[in-house]
């Protein structure tokens, strides 16, 4: 599962930011897209939830206290 509110392709300098940008570019890659609205720029907290025990891969916008870090 991957969850974003912008995402940076291999070889863009730019993140994607829009929706349907992101669909268009990733239609036949990812399953489902969700349209939340807008967003911004800042960089998010990435949170790997995989080996049983939470991991902080990159700090950033959010609040990593949900899962007791």
């Amino acid at each position: 599962p991957l969850l974003s509110s912008t995402l940076i392709l291999p070889g863009d300098a730019e993140p994607l930011l829009d929706a349907e940008d992101i669909r268009e570019r990733l239609e036949k890659r990812v399953d489902l897209v969700i349209d939340a609205g807008p967003c911004g720029t800042e960089m998010t907290t990435v949170v790997n939830l995989a080996s049983g025990e939470p991991e902080i891969l990159r700090a950033g916008k959010g609040s990593v206290a949900p899962f007791g870090l």
